[in-house]
């Protein structure tokens, strides 16, 4: 029986036919997100995009790598470019921002005021290969999460982050370290593909 609730995904050829920059192999996106800047956006193989999603990049630019899973609710702002490694994960509702609007007072704020009196920041966002984010978390303009960095649930996170390590809370703290199993799993998972077999 057909759930009426479930909006369901399209796939990699549908995907293609839509205007994307690149689009891989097996990559499904739900049918209800919300995307603009299609030209703007490149999705690496094995990609799942979950419902509800906004991806938004009428200027700048999202790169997403391979085995990539952005989970329901995300928000990611591409304007000063935004780019996930392989083998990352967006947790439920997380939100990834490339620009931010100036809050000092000692301008204006919002898009629908001319540039020359904003004070945005803009600046890339870079998160690198194996990287759990927690579900709410905030990734602000600048940051670069270094390769196998995990972020904790609703962890603000407003500076960049050494690999492999675990962090959490507003702002972000380290409250340890990650092991690397998951570096050997990589290549299991990608001879298997290579293969046409299931890891």
């Amino acid at each position: 029986m057909n759930n009426p609730f479930s909006p369901g995904y399209y796939g990699s050829e549908e995907l293609r036919e839509f205007g994307f920059a690149a689009i891989g192999e097996n990559v499904r996106v739900a049918r209800d997100c919300v995307i603009v800047g299609l030209e703007n956006i490149r999705i690496g193989d094995h990609c799942r995009i979950d419902s509800g999603t906004r991806l938004l990049v009428a200027s700048g630019h999202i790169h997403i790598g391979d085995y990539v899973h952005i989970h329901t609710g995300c928000m990611i702002g591409g304007r000063g470019g935004v780019e996930i490694g392989d083998f990352s994960s967006l947790s439920h509702d997380v939100c990834i921002v490339s620009a931010s609007d100036d809050f000092s007072g000692r301008s204006m704020f919002a898009s629908v005021v001319p540039e020359q009196f904003t004070n945005p920041k803009i600046a890339p966002v870079v998160i690198g290969r194996h990287c759990p984010l927690g579900m709410q978390s905030a990734i602000l303009p600048g940051v670069t999460i270094g390769d196998g960095a995990g972020i904790g649930v609703q962890t603000m996170v407003r500076k960049s982050l050494e690999p492999w390590t675990i962090y959490h809370g507003n702002p972000a703290r380290r409250i340890g370290e990650r092991k690397r199993a998951s570096l050997a799993m990589e290549e299991a998972i990608r001879s298997a593909a290579a293969r046409g077999v299931a890891a």
